[in-house]
């Protein structure tokens, strides 16, 4: 099956088209039969690269937030970008088109239908962006990760899918993965990450709290491009007894799921992939929502509370100490760490990847155009 993807901006709309091709290849695609279709200096080209997948750049917009002088330049970009997709879409004859999110996969979903190709969209978080929202229009099916999701498209249109995760996540063990990174088996470990593009202010919280925090258990930090260089300073000025006890990373691409296997607790913002990766784990969390970004992350982190998946923390409380403070209290109480965990592993959804490679099976083209 030939097949066209598109999704990217945050590491959270790349990963589950990885993992619905981890079900799909081998079965009734390969990596020659896929193109990525995406920003060409985009987190989803890297990732696509990093999975050995062929990728199309092409040019394109987000509308959101526009200034009312900008939006003729950006109409332009999305029209460029779009008449790119319908030439590749002619080119690459494929029998179905997946998205899952970020502005960059609207032209691709636009062409797709312009030029009759059936197309799935996902939906990764609990309510759909102006992307998603707008693109539902030409797609042929939805597939969500909530039910409630499914009140905002039409009757019949959407199918509960749970988000999807790669099967490597699902088989991860912890004392494993906390050798491969170098840390102690044995002692209790923090995971801390602002999302693919980092957090500064989760950062600066952390950095605050660190003496305190290597006192009651290692830390694992995935900081971001931007702090990494004065976090690594940070990190060399620790007593030499505690040195060992806090690792910093820009990110982590493979081995970003040992440090989600490693981790007894995770600080994280709340993109998509929280609602998801998480409850695969049974990992506790302390959610720091994005307070902008059409308010996604607010939502996913209540769902997370309301579940019993996890504690929260408002952004502007971060300066004020309440990160350590929390962290403690966690540890200290593990009946609540547990009941946590186990709020988070009823949420798991083990089956959403096969579920939506089977969604894109049956609404594929019997047949693509022969070169």
């Amino acid at each position: 099956m030939r097949l066209l993807v598109s999704g990217g901006g945050t590491g959270g709309h790349v990963y589950p088209i990885l993992a619905v091709l981890q079900q799909l290849i081998s079965k009734v695609t390969s990596p020659s039969e896929v193109c990525y279709v995406g920003n060409a200096s985009g987190i989803e080209a890297d990732l696509a690269a990093r999975a050995g997948l062929p990728f199309q750049g092409i040019s394109t917009a987000s509308l959101q937030g526009s200034a009312p002088w900008a939006l003729p330049a950006r109409l332009t970009r999305l029209a460029r970008g779009t008449a790119q997709s319908v030439r590749l879409i002619d080119r690459f004859s494929p029998q179905a088109v997946l998205a899952t999110g970020g502005y960059v996969c609207a032209p691709t979903i636009v062409a797709a239908w312009i030029r009759g190709v059936p197309s799935l969209v996902y939906l990764p978080d609990l309510t759909p962006g102006l992307a998603i929202r707008v693109l539902a229009r030409f797609a042929t099916r939805i597939a969500v990760s909530f039910p409630p999701s499914k009140s905002f498209f039409g009757p019949g249109k959407a199918v509960v899918t749970g988000y999807p995760v790669r099967a490597e996540l699902l088989k991860a063990d912890r004392f494993s993965s906390r050798r491969r990174l170098g840390l102690d088996e044995l002692e209790r470990t923090l995971l801390v990450f602002g999302g693919s593009q980092g957090a500064h202010s989760i950062n600066v919280a952390l950095s605050e709290a660190l003496d305190e925090l290597l006192e009651i258990c290692q830390v694992v930090h995935i900081s971001g491009d931007a702090d990494t260089s004065w976090l690594s300073a940070r990190r060399d000025a620790l007593p030499q007894a505690v040195v060992k006890r806090y690792s910093v990373y820009p990110y982590l691409h493979e081995k970003m799921i040992d440090a989600l296997a490693a981790a007894d607790l995770v600080v994280a913002r709340a993109g998509a992939a929280t609602t998801a990766e998480f409850p695969a784990l049974g990992l506790p969390s302390i959610l720091i929502p994005y307070p902008y970004a059409g308010r996604h992350q607010e939502l996913n982190a209540n769902y997370m509370v309301e579940s019993g998946a996890a504690v929260k923390i408002a952004e502007a409380d971060l300066e004020k100490g309440v990160l350590s403070k929390t962290v403690a209290e966690l540890f200290e109480d593990q009946q609540e760490l547990a009941r946590l965990g186990d709020g988070a592993r009823r949420l798991a959804q083990p089956s959403a990847a096969p579920r939506v490679a089977q969604l894109l099976t049956d609404i594929a083209r019997p047949n693509c155009l022969t070169h």
